[in-house]
């Protein structure tokens, strides 16, 4: 099973260092945030890089990746710590640990960079979270599922489609998600996969 979590801290740290590194700074940005304002309020999340869709903050590009890092909410930084904390780490190990990078970073990118072209509603729409990556995660395991099912076993694959499933299912029944950050996330996560994973 991929997604069984076995490991001791020295061990998790060691074999994901790119997944660790990934949890320490969503958790150091949380904890700073609440001290300068809160992790809901507006004001605070602009300021240390949320997404926004207005100008002038929709040029400045540096946003597409800070807001990856950022949550509103405890709940909101729980949730996607825990599916990093346990979907991340099998990916990282298939593709070492650069490659990876490139491919969470790239995954989150074109999750935001979605959000900004695709959004065509009047409101002004301020994101944070790490949710578009995670679904660039989740896509890299339907991916081996389609083409390389034979290397997982039966409850791994169960586990993927699960996932899929109700990560979209979550995606356009829970209110105040960016589903176009989920669904940019997830197909740029397909498609980066590809070439990564055939230069590995």
């Amino acid at each position: 099973m991929l997604f069984l979590r076995y490991e001791n801290f020295k061990q998790y740290t060691r074999w994901y260092p790119i997944t660790t590194a990934v949890l320490a700074i969503q958790l150091i940005m949380y904890v700073w945030m609440e001290f300068a304002g809160g992790t809901k309020n507006i004001e605070t999340l602009v300021r240390f890089g949320a997404l926004v869709n207005d100008s002038p903050y929709s040029g400045e590009y540096w946003r597409y990746l800070a807001s990856m890092f950022l949550h509103s909410g405890f709940d909101h930084l729980l949730f996607n710590s825990f599916s990093l904390f346990v979907f991340a780490p099998p990916l990282e190990r298939m593709l070492g640990k650069w490659k990876y990078m490139l491919f969470y970073l790239g995954s989150g990118f074109i999750a935001n960079l979605a959000t900004i072209l695709f959004y065509k509603g009047p409101d002004t729409i301020v994101s944070v979270g790490a949710s578009g990556a995670i679904y660039g995660v989740f896509a890299a395991y339907l991916f081996i599922f389609l083409f390389f099912r034979k290397a997982l076993d039966k409850q791994s694959s169960s586990t993927i489609i699960t996932i899929v499933v109700v990560g979209f299912i979550y995606t356009f029944l829970i209110p105040q998600v960016n589903y176009y950050a989920h669904i940019g996330g997830f197909i740029g996560g397909f498609l980066l996969f590809t070439p990564l994973l055939r230069r590995r």
